[in-house]
């Protein structure tokens, strides 16, 4: 009788730690993955799923993925890109929004950035500045780092620098602007293309797509006199259409719809000038649309 090694669990790989190690987990254990991880342990088991949890740095976990280490992966799309890993992408996560951009000290002459042929740029994305410059007939000298690029130009090292932009406040800091834009990046889950379950990796997937939903849509309820309830309905759509319900006044019914989170307020005005009252707007957790 041969003993056969026990199949492994999916295994999820997260960023060990910082505010996406933070935001990752709540992500997972809002979508009902939810695990305990033990203090200093790189593991944690899921309690209600066949799955693993393993905790990695961020910038390591596309490279894993692809060797097989894990199944699924949290992590920002520049660090995937800038990896060059064959994954499959399952899922934007709505987080972690940010900016690749191609800066240069202020008082610099620099406009463009074919101005940048044979010069030094600093950054910790070689491949893709590479790649992005060459589209461009540029070929400059890379300063490869791995932190701290936004001071590179002061220290003399670089005369410009590729990084990434969140609020703009660090250039300011450093008397930085941008000359253009490389690319727009969010907080991603990626997938090798040979996952130990693949049925589970979907369920996953799945539970996290409708938390993801969920963030950006609102539940929106009120009662119109039904005389305006064809513009209400213009207003608020909902999906395949809204709930509408009759009220104990035949003159009067309740609406619930769906709507984009950040369009709630202008919604709930434009529903308030066509005689709409009552409307209260409800945090969704989940869905399934």
């Amino acid at each position: 009788m041969t003993n056969q090694p026990p199949e492994r669990l999916l295994r999820i790989g997260l960023p060990s730690k910082g505010r996406l190690a933070e935001i990752s987990a709540q992500l997972l254990n809002d979508a009902g993955v939810s695990f305990r991880r033990p203090e200093r342990s790189l593991f944690a088991r899921c309690r209600d799923m066949p799955v693993e949890v393993t905790f990695l740095r961020t910038d390591d976990i596309p490279v894993l993925a692809a060797e097989g280490a894990i199944d699924l992966g949290i992590t920002g799309a520049d660090l995937v890109a800038e990896s060059g890993a064959p994954l499959v992408h399952r899922l934007d996560l709505g987080i972690g929004s940010c900016r690749l951009a191609l800066c240069v000290a202020d008082d610099s002459k620099v406009t463009d950035a074919r101005q940048l042929a044979g010069k030094r740029v600093a950054t910790s994305f070689p491949r893709i500045t590479r790649t992005w410059l060459a589209q461009r007939g540029v070929e400059a000298h890379f300063v490869e780092l791995s932190g701290s690029v936004e001071i590179m130009i002061q220290l003399g090292v670089a005369d410009a620098i590729v990084d990434l932009v969140e609020t703009g406040s660090t250039l300011a800091a450093n008397r930085l602007r941008v000359i253009d834009e490389i690319g727009r990046y969010e907080t991603v889950l990626v997938q090798n293309h040979h996952v130990a379950d693949a049925a589970t990796a979907d369920r996953i997937v799945r539970r996290l797509e409708g938390v993801v939903i969920a963030r950006s849509y609102s539940l929106l309820e009120y009662n119109i006199p039904r005389s305006r309830l064809a513009d209400a309905e213009k207003i608020t759509p909902g999906f395949n259409s809204p709930t509408v319900s009759t009220l104990e006044d035949p003159e009067w019914c309740a609406v619930r719809a769906m709507v984009r989170r950040g369009e709630a307020h202008g919604i709930m005005e434009r529903l308030e000038a066509i005689g709409a009252s009552a409307i209260i707007e409800t945090e969704i957790a989940n869905c399934r649309l």
